[in-house]
């Protein structure tokens, strides 16, 4: 039966037979639905047979203290809301209530509509959660959707070691090239942890200012530097319990990898101008899209601390590598952009795969995205935004032999001139299409075009 065909239900455990004909006779309704035992026992017993939403539970029963019921009632349902009743109020008993529980807290004697405006304040936190949950549902199923779409090119493996990562708390070092899905795979294993309810915190290297770097991680304390106001806690101490991905680890500052080196070995951390050591419980994953050897190599990584995040390496493919997954991976992210059913073009899927997508998953998600808000009535094609597989020979006349005088080689500047010019004829020469289907600001466009001796092929189309 759907929530919308039943009435929301409120159960009353109190030994107290009049206050619960009371309660039933003044909030029972089309729409509320109110049962009323007189034993913890009962109250139990009924929560296990009923779906129940609200309990008004008295404090003091006889066979049972109210504080002592709330996780057996909550194993049956998460989402009921608990209302504790008292006739002898205090702030320890408040306390001890909203540590066990409850969601609110009545003092005894009350007004009627003092209890209906609590239950009805229950309810609607019940249901903005009930959405919430089905909201998480949707995009973990999305989510695993997306990750495990398909099975070629080593996905499947890496999947595989995935889950068997989430089992443990060891560092994970996630590994592939920009755009394959890194941060998909480390919310994915996270999900699938003993700490799936604590925080993820993910956090991108690269862009951290190397000044503001360790004090963004470790946090600081007031007086640190100027502008330091007050403390702050650092992203590991704000993921206590979950886990830490720390995408592009590569771009790490040497001198801050370090310190991480030092947090990872001791599991303790010194937040920026502090003087007490901190506890780091948070999980830690690593992701980067660079060659850790060929940096350790050239003095841009420590050794040390690639030996520490390399316990369990997981290694994505490239979205070339695993061509076969091409299809599915369409029809998820499709999915995933817009609610309403999408027709692709005749042949669409087999000229997508021509394409290497340099870019991986990222770039075929934004083409789609693109496509999608660019297309005419009709069939979308995005292929259309992708330069055509003709390009290569022109592009190899013009190209210059590398030093062995074999293999023509394109210059950037060549490479653009070319991909602009095709995206230009294939959009009319309208620039603001063309500036959304590339991705890029249209005044860099219309630079781009005079420096390249573009000329829009019709007048108006800017």
């Amino acid at each position: 039966m759907s929530r919308e065909a039943r009435r929301d239900v409120v159960l009353v455990i109190d030994d107290d037979e009049t206050l619960g004909r009371v309660l039933i006779d003044g909030l029972g309704s089309e729409r509320l639905e109110v049962l009323a035992v007189g034993t913890a026992g009962d109250g139990l017993a009924l929560c296990r047979r009923r779906a129940v939403d609200v309990v008004l539970l008295d404090q003091k029963l006889p066979d049972a203290v109210g504080s002592d019921l709330p996780p057996a009632i909550l194993e049956r349902n998460e989402l009921t809301k608990i209302i504790f009743m008292t006739a002898f109020p205090s702030f320890d008993n408040a306390l001890a209530a909203i540590r066990a529980g409850a969601h609110d807290y009545l003092c005894k004697p009350f007004e009627l509509e003092e209890v209906r405006l609590s239950i009805e304040r229950a309810l609607h936190v019940q249901e903005l959660e009930r959405i919430e949950q089905l909201h998480t549902l949707q995009h973990q199923r999305d989510l695993d959707r997306l990750v495990i779409a398909g099975e070629h090119g080593g996905l499947a493996a890496a999947v595989s070691l995935a889950r068997r990562a989430a089992a443990t708390a060891a560092p994970v070092l996630l590994t592939g090239p920009t755009g394959s899905g890194k941060t998909l795979l480390a919310r994915y294993i996270h999900r699938l942890s003993p700490v799936r309810s604590e925080p993820f915190i993910a956090v991108n290297c690269a862009a951290l200012p190397e000044t503001l770097a360790e004090a963004e991680l470790l946090g600081f304390e007031r007086g640190a530097f100027t502008g330091a106001e007050a403390p702050r806690r650092g992203v590991f101490e704000m993921a206590e319990g979950g886990s830490v991905l720390l995408d592009e680890i590569g771009a790490m500052p040497l001198a801050l990898q370090a310190k991480l080196l030092g947090v990872l070995e001791e599991r303790r951390l010194r937040r920026v101008g502090g003087e007490t050591q901190r506890e780091v419980r948070a999980r830690i994953l690593a992701a980067t899209n660079r060659d850790l050897d060929t940096a350790i190599h050239d003095g841009s990584f420590r050794s040390d601390l690639l030996f520490r995040l390399d316990v369990l390496r997981i290694e994505l493919p490239s979205l070339a590598e695993r061509a076969g997954d091409l299809p599915e991976l369409v029809t998820t992210l499709l999915a995933g952009l817009t609610p309403d059913p999408v027709e692709l073009a005749q042949g669409e899927l087999d000229r997508l795969a021509t394409y290497p997508w340099p870019g991986n998953v990222r770039e075929l998600r934004n083409v789609l995205e693109r496509a999608l808000i660019l297309s005419e009535p009709g069939p979308l094609r995005p292929s259309a935004l992708l330069p055509r597989t003709d390009t290569a020979a022109p592009l190899e006349r013009s190209g210059r032999p590398d030093q062995q005088g074999a293999i023509p080689i394109v210059t950037l500047a060549e490479l653009e001139q070319e991909h602009l010019r095709k995206t230009l004829a294939r959009l009319d020469g309208n620039l603001t299409r063309s500036a959304e289907a590339l991705g890029i600001a249209l005044s860099t466009l219309k630079r781009k075009v005079e420096r390249h001796g573009l000329r829009r092929r019709r007048a108006g189309s800017a």
